[in-house]
């Protein structure tokens, strides 16, 4: 198992730049952000250029991780692909379907996204949009040699009222998930506050996790008897922002880090374990969020076997 961390926590800088402090930490693999240049949301970036994916491109990104050692893990464009706006929803098929190539031309084993949602459809008709969506996707991943992964985020902010806007967050939809062909990017921190145990969960799919990222979470149960399990309802100026939780680094969470990574080594995970660095302590940045990276580096590296 190798321990990477995935570029998009450091927009600011260049490919080389993180690479060179990856390497100079200790990380072994990347996952790199690969967002159109355009898309603004938080915790995106644009690290490889898969729209414009040139023979020089892929040097440049081939020459940034073999001059500092690195290994790619995926390329990580998390975008609705059902999304409620038709074009919108056609241009994020598009840019997926170029991540996949990219992923291929850098032999990147994956490229990981969302289900997503359309918020004014049922669950039911959702999942049935997605069977119509996503077998051309991975029809084309398998011929390329990619595996398409999807994270088990909630997506709360996509919804309106904060409900789930990505449909992949629960063991019942991963075995919807791998019905259709797609693999799983597990992501144990999503799971915590769903009531759901990480370990009990990803146990009985271990061999259908093709990526793994690392993030923690704190949970306040005295905000959450204020709350409710939903989140803040009338306050809620930010969507993301239930109220009675949030993200951190792993090691300054409540993810069981040792019992969960050798439930991996267990089912036989040999893939990369990437550090998904959403922490507002350590954010706000960049200087903190290395530190944060620094942080992870120092909880993860010593239970992974060298």
């Amino acid at each position: 198992m190798k321990l990477g961390f995935l570029t998009a926590c450091l927009p600011d800088m260049s490919l080389d730049e993180i690479a060179k402090f990856a390497a100079e930490v200790g990380y072994e693999a990347l996952e790199i952000a690969a967002w159109p240049a355009i898309d603004d949301r938080p915790f995106t970036a644009t690290h490889v250029r898969a729209d414009a994916l040139t023979a020089a491109e892929v040097d440049r990104v081939r020459g940034c991780m073999d001059g500092n050692g690195l290994s790619i893990s995926s390329i990580a464009y998390y975008g609705n692909n059902l999304h409620p706006d038709p074009d919108e929803r056609r241009a994020t098929h598009e840019h997926l379907a170029r991540c996949i190539d990219a992923a291929a031309a850098l032999s990147s084993p994956t490229v990981g996204t969302f289900v997503g949602r359309h918020p004014g459809r049922t669950v039911a008709e959702n999942l049935r949009d997605a069977e119509d969506v996503f077998p051309p996707l991975v029809e084309r991943a398998q011929a390329r040699g990619v595996k398409l992964v999807i994270e088990n985020c909630v997506m709360e902010g996509w919804h309106p009222d904060g409900y789930r806007g990505n449909l992949a967050y629960s063991p019942e939809l991963w075995e919807w998930m791998f019905s259709l062909g797609l693999h799983l990017n597990f992501d144990p921190s999503h799971l915590l506050w769903l009531g759901i145990d990480p370990v009990t969960a990803v146990l009985p799919y271990v061999d259908h996790v093709a990526h793994a990222q690392a993030k923690d979470i704190q949970l306040f149960a005295d905000r959450r008897h204020r709350y409710g399990f939903f989140g803040k309802a009338i306050t809620r100026e930010d969507p993301w922002d239930t109220g009675w939780w949030r993200y951190r680094v792993p090691g300054l969470g409540e993810v069981d880090w040792p019992r969960l990574i050798d439930t991996l080594y267990e089912g036989g995970f040999d893939g990369t374990l990437s550090v998904e660095h959403e922490d507002p302590v350590w954010g706000g940045d960049t200087g903190r969020v290395e530190t944060g990276l620094r942080i992870a580096y120092r909880t993860l590296r010593p239970l992974l076997v060298r």
